[in-house]
């Protein structure tokens, strides 16, 4: 595609973004920023949550994921429903019954300060790394592609993704987000809506044609029945679950968005609404992920499960024509945008660009927003009233900077899948708080302070040795996204330990 026309797309794309947040910003206050003045449609909410759940990572690991795991990740998937109906039906209550603009400031009321504060900081440290994951492969795929081409480095192409958050974020806040998150979520769905549609017709494939040759082909295969490998069913399962609990229900994030629907009944609809939708939404990525396979095939491409940072290094991006018996190789987290930018008519290219850039910040400002919110909720004390708004807007641009240095140095470290990675940090900086929210919401008992923030490490600490010895220790078992499930047990047992039989919370 041609630079100057994605340039064009690009400021196209961001000037409606500008234009919706001047919009919607107007006369915004600390009210306005944390929860939207409590007054979002729930349907606007429920569509927009839609792409701030994909991700620019699902946009392009998902489908590259395909090739290694078929279609197992919707056992993930029918697990983070069953996750959806427990917020709507436990957390959303309980939140709303509280009248919190920070969720961890329950924590606090249940609790005590060290829950209170060692629950918020776990959050920011999960966030920050999430969001960074997510906006990382985006600017790569960008740096990789295309400006890397023209001299601009990769920092630079990081320093713009993070500041054009920023322009439309920093006055209005969830407010505005709402709003930008269902523009967003339309793009990402006709990017991938429309990728299928192109690459279909590539293949020469009818509507009809398309199902039966995805449903026929291996990469159909949904459920895993052996125990010992780490896409599982009941492993995939449960870990959807609490992993949708945790990233969901205790995040401050995709809860700020809830918290500012009207009430707990539209709240409650929001919830119904996008879980049912979700699980359409991913059965469309994951098609579009067997297509690619089918289409690659096709043209003798040899796929690899590495990640798109080594693709340079140990896999060139064009060799010989395979007609002379030398192989394209690709790895499985570049394959989408490989065959976008190397087979693929240009119309294929703008969709992708759109979708690429839509589900990145779509869910990524929000983020941004989150850690601003809890950050001055939680630490600093703020209130819903106009006092101190400056220090918001230096707090704002603080995390702003933060991300960007955190996306550098991935960009240095990371070896491995992209979509693997992340939930692997999240099973292990989630972990916590299911502890900490599960116990406070099951038991009646009252912890000691003093030790929450220990149990919280130590329980850490036994999640990473159990997971390099049990491949050993249980005949080949892998620990696979349950982590989260089984830190947030240990950190259950920990305060169960510590806290007082005869006081009551």
């Amino acid at each position: 595609m041609s630079p100057f026309l994605f340039l064009i797309i690009a400021v196209l794309y961001f000037s409606a973004l500008i234009i919706i947040s001047y919009i919607t910003s107007r006369n915004a206050d600390n009210a306005s920023f944390f929860v939207g003045n409590r007054k979002s449609p729930w349907f606007l909410v429920a569509y927009g949550m839609i792409g701030a759940s994909i991700s620019g990572v699902t946009f392009i690991s998902i489908p590259g994921e395909v090739g290694n795991s078929y279609f197992s990740y919707m056992q993930i998937v029918f697990g983070y429903f069953a996750g959806y109906m427990i917020i709507a039906n436990v957390l959303l209550p309980l939140y709303y019954r509280l009248n919190l603009s920070s969720i961890y400031t329950y924590l606090d009321r249940r609790f005590g300060w060290h829950s209170y504060k060692t629950g918020a900081f776990y959050f920011l440290i999960s966030r920050v790394i999430g969001t960074a994951f997510r906006l990382y492969i985006v600017a790569l795929v960008i740096d990789n592609f295309i400006l890397s081409y023209y001299g601009i480095p990769f920092w630079l192409t990081v320093i713009l993704t993070i500041s054009l958050i920023y322009v439309y974020s920093f006055k209005g806040g969830i407010k505005t987000i709402v709003y930008t998150d269902t523009f967003q979520t339309t793009f990402l769905l006709l990017g991938v809506i429309l990728s299928i549609v192109f690459i279909s017709k590539e293949l020469d494939f009818s509507f009809s044609g398309l199902i039966n040759s995805i449903s026929n082909s291996k990469y159909s295969q949904v459920f895993v029945w052996d125990w010992k490998p780490g896409n599982n069913f009941f492993k995939h399962f449960l870990s959807g679950m609490f992993i949708c609990i945790v990233m969901t229900g205790l995040d401050q994030d995709m809860m700020q968005k809830n918290l500012s629907c009207r009430n707990i009944r539209e709240a409650k609809k929001n919830m119904y609404w996008m879980s049912s939708l979700l699980i359409f939404v991913n059965i469309l990525f994951l098609s579009l992920g067997a297509l690619l396979y089918i289409y690659a095939n096709t043209k003798g491409i040899i796929i690899e499960n590495f990640s798109i940072a080594e693709l340079k290094k140990t896999c060139p991006i064009k060799l010989m024509d395979p007609a002379e018996g030398i192989f394209h190789c690709v790895k499985t987290d570049a394959l989408f945008p490989y065959l976008v930018f190397n087979y693929l008519p240009v119309s294929v290219s703008i969709v992708f660009f759109l979708g690429l850039i839509a589900a990145a910040y779509a869910s990524s400002d929000s983020a941004l927003t989150a850690l601003t919110t809890s950050f001055c909720v939680d630490f600093l004390g703020f209130k819903e009233d106009n006092r101190r708004m400056g220090i918001r807007n230096l707090v704002h641009v603080g995390f702003s900077v933060l991300l960007i240095g955190v996306i550098l140095v991935f960009s240095l470290i990371n070896n491995q899948s992209v979509i693997n990675s992340l939930f692997t940090v999240a099973g292990y900086t989630y972990g916590p708080l299911l502890g900490l929210f599960s116990f406070g919401i099951i038991t009646r008992r009252r912890t000691r302070e003093e030790w929450v923030p220990l149990i919280t490490v130590l329980s850490i600490v036994a999640c990473y040795f159990t997971s390099l010895s049990t491949e050993k220790l249980l005949g080949g078992y892998k620990v696979g996204f349950e982590i989260v499930l089984l830190n947030g047990i240990i950190v259950f047992a920990g305060l169960f330990l510590t806290s007082s039989r005869n006081n009551k919370a």
